[in-house]
């Protein structure tokens, strides 16, 4: 069976199109609001979602995304309400369009773990997810993992940084599947105002080590830096300015119907960078 990642990468390089890749954290401002973002943010122009699964210690999130995780733990959300978040977004959705909408969640090795490998991967798969960031599991020892999601038809999305030393890059490259994620910056998710000078040069080389698609995040915030990026991405993932957004919202107090009106708006400006 044909993951939804590789069919939806597979239709948009046949097509010259890249992908704007969201970032919701699961449960922020609740999960009946995260359930009702996931069809609207595709309905906004997103080819990818990813969702993050609240952890109390984020690896590599910024304030605003570390933020929102604790104010989903404070609330009593926990990993499996958010994958019944998901199964219940696919569910609900009417219109047909999650059928083949990608969704990948963002998740601490500690919390599959504690899970247990195969049963948290087993839940995922039953969910509708398509693929996994595992930003704390370190590919010299993520291969009994990758084996077991591949075995579900899952792909485990590895991540390069700008740091990364060029021969333990190629063989991350190598080892992932579904997409490659490359952190744009060096540090922490967060929006930033420009993009660093070396960017196009790295995504360059790793273009010539793996054919899989490449995928741009962290410092991503407005349609203008999506459109630079796209001449270079296969996909732009924005995150801390969605969650901005959404904390926000919640601070106000904004009806759920208000807050997923205004993420789908938002998501709406993001994706005419990509026109």
């Amino acid at each position: 069976m044909s993951n939804r990642i590789d069919a939806f990468f597979e239709q948009a390089r046949a097509s010259k199109q890249r992908a704007l890749m969201p970032f919701l954290t699961a449960g922020d401002p609740d999960l009946a609001a995260t359930r009702a973002l996931l069809p609207a943010v595709f309905e906004a122009g997103a080819g990818l979602v990813e969702v993050g699964v609240p952890y109390s210690d984020p690896i590599a999130d910024g304030p605003v995304i570390s933020a929102s995780y604790h104010r989903a733990i404070a609330r009593g959300v926990t990993p499996t309400g958010v994958l019944e978040a998901i199964r219940g977004a696919r569910l609900d959705d009417a219109s047909g369009r999650l059928a083949t909408a990608p969704i990948v969640t963002m998740v601490s090795y500690s919390i599959v773990h504690r899970r247990g490998v195969d049963a948290y991967l087993r839940d995922s798969a039953a969910a509708g997810v398509d693929g996994l960031i595992v930003p704390d599991l370190p590919v010299e020892e993520a291969a009994t993992l990758a084996a077991k999601a591949a075995a579900l038809n899952l792909k485990l999305i590895q991540l390069v940084t700008p740091t990364t030393p060029r021969e333990r890059a190629a063989r991350i490259a190598a080892a992932s599947t579904g997409f490659l994620y490359y952190v744009s910056v060096a540090g922490i998710t967060g929006e930033r105002r420009d993009l660093p000078d070396d960017l196009l040069a790295n995504v360059a080389w790793l273009r010539e080590r793996t054919s899989i698609p490449i995928c741009i995040g962290f410092g991503v915030s407005t349609a203008e830096q999506v459109r630079q990026l796209a001449g270079v991405a296969d996909g732009v993932i924005v995150g801390s300015a969605i969650v901005r957004r959404l904390s926000a919202a919640a601070e106000l107090g904004t009806p759920r119907a208000e807050v997923v009106a205004d993420i789908k708006q938002f998501v709406k400006e993001l994706a005419g960078g990509l026109e």
